[in-house]
């Protein structure tokens, strides 16, 4: 399997646990990885049997512009399933910052994998 990714993909979105937090919109960066076989598409040079990583970055813009989670846990876990589920991809890697979280550090934030790569 190859990997495609999308590094540092910013989204401004609601979330957290505080009432203050629920109010504001922030910024999160995303970094994805998504395996993928990319040969049939790098064989033929065609757009339609390659895994469209605009169409990714759009879909988990949205849905992170659309939804409000408290933990960035669950916004991760969330956007994983989603990849997975409409880009039948077999293992995603996510991982999401949410930057001046904490006072001292520039970002704070959680990586998971999904799937089988």
């Amino acid at each position: 399997m190859d990997i495609i990714f999308i590094k540092q993909l910013e989204v401004i979105s609601s979330i957290g646990v505080y009432d203050w937090e629920k109010s504001v919109q922030q910024k999160l960066y995303f970094d994805l990885e998504m395996a993928f076989d990319n040969k049939p598409a790098a064989s033929s040079d065609d757009i339609k049997l390659a895994l469209n990583y605009f169409s990714v970055s759009e879909a988990v813009t949205k849905f992170a512009q659309t939804h409000q989670f408290e933990l960035i846990e669950t916004m991760a876990e969330s956007v994983a399933a989603l990849i997975m589920a409409e880009f039948a991809v077999p293992w995603v890697k996510v991982r999401l910052h949410k930057p001046g979280a904490l006072p001292k550090a520039q970002s704070l934030g959680v990586q998971i994998e999904r799937g089988v790569r």
